[in-house]
This record gives C-alpha cells, sequence and structure tokens, in this order.
C-alpha cells in the first residue's frame, strides 16, 4: 500500500508540474476565443482513446488496490500520457477532479440486450438489444426517477484523496458540468435500431409518447441538478471539445449555479437516415424544453448534420454544431458561416490502419480547413470515436502532430 501511495504522490507532483505551465493558459485562451466566436486559429484535440492498445513501457499499468484512488491514478497516468504525446491544444487544469456521486434512480425499465467483447479487453463491444418498449402497456412502466446525491460517500472519497495528495495537488470537487440529453440513443438501447425506426412511420403517436416519457425524465433531472446544487461551472470538457467562453457566467445573481449557467449537449445520432423535418418533430421540439435551457448548447454527435443546419438552429441558445466525417464540410461552414462553432470530427478510421497515410490525412484536414477559413467559421477539430490504432500509438501520435502543423499554418 505504502508503495501505490509512493507513486501516486509521485504522479500527482508530475501532474501538477505539468498543469501550472504557461501553455496551459495560453490553450485556454484559444478554447475560449473559439466559443466566443472570435477565434484566430481551429482548436485540436484528440480524446476517447484505445487505451488498452497504448501502454508503452507499462506507462498506464495501474498499481493502487484502493478502488477510489486506483481511479485517481488512471485519470493522472492517462493525462501525463497524452500530455507527453500527443497534447495537441488539451489543458490540464491545476486541481485534481472528484466527481460528486449521484444515484439516478430507477426509472421503470431496464435495457435487455446481448454483448459480444473483443479478446484484447477493447472497451468497444457490439450489443443487440431486445425491445422493452414494444407495447403500450410497457410504455406506462416508465416512471420519474428518484434523483440522490450521495453525499456522505462523495465526502468520503474526496477526504480520502485530500489526505493522500492533497498536499501536492489541489483536490476539488465537481459536479454535473453539463445537461446530457441523447434521448434517441435511450430510445436505440431500449428497443433496438429496426423497431425504433420503423415506428417513426409505422406508429408517430406512439413513438411520441416515449420521447414524451423519456424527455419529462431528463426535465425531472435538470430540476433536481439545480435543486440539489449539483451544476458545475468549470467544466473540463464539453463531450471531448472545448468548453471555455465568456459568455456563462459562473453563478446567477444569488450565488447558485443553474441552468443558464451550463452547456447543454443534445444529439440523435439514430435519425441519420431521417429527414430534417422528422428530426425536427421527434427531437428538436424535445430539445427546446431540456438543452435548450441551458446557457449555451452543442448539438449533433456522428450523424451528419450539413443538410438540416436550418433546423439544428431552432434550439435555443444553440452555439456548436457537430460536423462528422459522413456530412459535407464544405456545405456545412458556408451554412454555419461565424454564428456558430463548427466542430468538425474527422475520420477516425485514419489511425486504424497499420500505418497512418500521412497523404490521405493532410488531404482530409485540408478540406475542413480551407472550408473553415474560406467561410469565416470558428473551428474545433476532433479525432474521436478511435475504436483502435491497430495496436500502433504511433498512428495517433502522427495524426496530432500533422494536425497541429496544419492549424499552426493556418
Amino acid at each position: 500500500m505504502q508503495r501505490s501511495i509512493q507513486t501516486l504522490r509521485q504522479l500527482a507532483k508530475i501532474y501538477y508540474n505539468l498543469a501550472i505551465q504557461e501553455r496551459n493558459i495560453e490553450r485556454l485562451h484559444l478554447h475560449r476565443n473559439v466559443n466566443d466566436l472570435k477565434s484566430t486559429r481551429p482548436v485540436v484535440l484528440l480524446n476517447e482513446i484505445p487505451w488498452v492498445e497504448m501502454n508503452i513501457d507499462h506507462q498506464l499499468t495501474l498499481v493502487c488496490e484502493d478502488p477510489v484512488l486506483r481511479e485517481v491514478e488512471d485519470f493522472l497516468r492517462k493525462t501525463i500520457f497524452q500530455y507527453k504525446y500527443f497534447p495537441a491544444d488539451m489543458v490540464l487544469k491545476p486541481y485534481l477532479p472528484i466527481r460528486k456521486i449521484i444515484d439516478h434512480g430507477d426509472c421503470g425499465i431496464l435495457v435487455a440486450e446481448e454483448i459480444i467483447r473483443p479478446k484484447d479487453g477493447n472497451h468497444i463491444v457490439s450489443h443487440e438489444y431486445h425491445d422493452q418498449l414494444a407495447t403500450e402497456e410497457a410504455v406506462d412502466l416508465i416512471k420519474l426517477p428518484k434523483i440522490t446525491y450521495l453525499k456522505e460517500e462523495t465526502l468520503r472519497r474526496y477526504h480520502l484523496v485530500g489526505e493522500v495528495l492533497g498536499d501536492i495537488l489541489p483536490v476539488k470537487l465537481m459536479g454535473v458540468d453539463c445537461l446530457y440529453v441523447t434521448t434517441w440513443d435511450e430510445v436505440a438501447m431500449f428497443r433496438g435500431v429496426t423497431p425504433l425506426l420503423f415506428d417513426l412511420v409505422d406508429r408517430p403517436e406512439f413513438t411520441h409518447k416515449i420521447i414524451r416519457k423519456l424527455t419529462d425524465i431528463h426535465i425531472h433531472k435538470l430540476n433536481a441538478y439545480e435543486e440539489l446544487g449539483l451544476f458545475e461551472a468549470d467544466p473540463l470538457e464539453l463531450h471531448c471539445t472545448p468548453t471555455a467562453n465568456s459568455y456563462l457566467k459562473p453563478f446567477d445573481e444569488e450565488g447558485f449555479v443553474t441552468r443558464k449557467n451550463v452547456w447543454g449537449r443534445g444529439a440523435a445520432q439514430i435519425l441519420a437516415s431521417a429527414s430534417g423535418e422528422m428530426r425536427r418533430e421527434f427531437d428538436i421540439a424535445y430539445m427546446k424544453e431540456t438543452v435548450g435551457q441551458c446557457g449555451l448548447v452543442y448539438y449533433g454527435c456522428c450523424e451528419p448534420l450539413d443538410k438540416m443546419i436550418d433546423v439544428v438552429e431552432e434550439i435555443p441558445n444553440l452555439r456548436k454544431i457537430s460536423i462528422t466525417p459522413w456530412a459535407d464540410v464544405d456545405v456545412a461552414s458556408e451554412i454555419i458561416g461565424s454564428r456558430y462553432v463548427l466542430s468538425s470530427k474527422p475520420n477516425p478510421a485514419a489511425v486504424a490502419f497499420s500505418q497512418l497515410n500521412e497523404k490521405a490525412l493532410r488531404e482530409e484536414l485540408s478540406k475542413i480547413l480551407d472550408a473553415s477559413k474560406r467561410n469565416h467559421c470558428h473551428t474545433d477539430i476532433v479525432l474521436k470515436d478511435i475504436s483502435s490504432c491497430h495496436h500502433n500509438p504511433e498512428n495517433i501520435f502522427k495524426w496530432e502532430k500533422i494536425a497541429m502543423e496544419m492549424v499552426l499554418d493556418y
């Protein structure tokens, strides 16, 4: 135990020395400029890394046995590793975040699925979901859950970590830093893709009933987070993208952090093949009641939105739109212009081959950068959803190096 504590303290020293470097302040300024729509160049970030394939010289091998300290060790090792090998424009905060533990209760139904896991331990797995919402009676089982802040356990973890590391690295209690609403991901897990898509056409009123129930749960969560004082106005990131901005105030006039002080995050990936009108009817209308209540909104994930920006921008307080590899960045950038942040997602398959095709990568990034410059866009470029790097971390290192070289010449 003592040896693992010594290792953890050494990691904390390394992290803190990195976090107080001037470059973090400079990068944070870049992040803020993009989200303030005053950017000088795009921000580049990498996230959702296939860590199981990245353990060079056992730098990611954990030694702590205590589950809380092991989680802290995992955070420190991965963050230090990324800062060393592929930092791009990442920012380290000069503290260690300890998350408030929230019990989100029982909503009346559970996901029923079969899972196939890869042999190498990768967290990316295959799911086959079984339809739990095929009937009106099943939908009627959905109920509002009880949201509970587990304060005692949260403080136990906070004090444990503080006693071990607090004299080296400040420890900060962190709440809910954004309202994350992806109702259609939930429907896909409760139902499976096929019945979900058929019922958009065959049983639209039934589909609305499901979305209404699940949206009410998110509204319930939103209210509970405010009532329990769980919102946090100092987010580390917003689903892999920059969050810093000058628009959101840290709290309201009475000193409370409310929905107006945080980002809202919405998406409806499973509606990728649906029309803009269907997205408006079955998702955007409900997003207005949830993420649309937040101070700023980031919408979209892996679904192509280039042909329906006009639908997406009906969400109040919209600030950022995701443009994926399956969207036409030329079309999207022309419509988005300088009005919103264009959050570009280059294709993560680029790093999944035995060797990175540098020529193809430069062509892909050039198209994004040219479109952004031509249309005066404020852009972040995020490599995420990286299922594999073909067990060759160098692919990711090279990707970062090329991307940074290109944005610095922007």
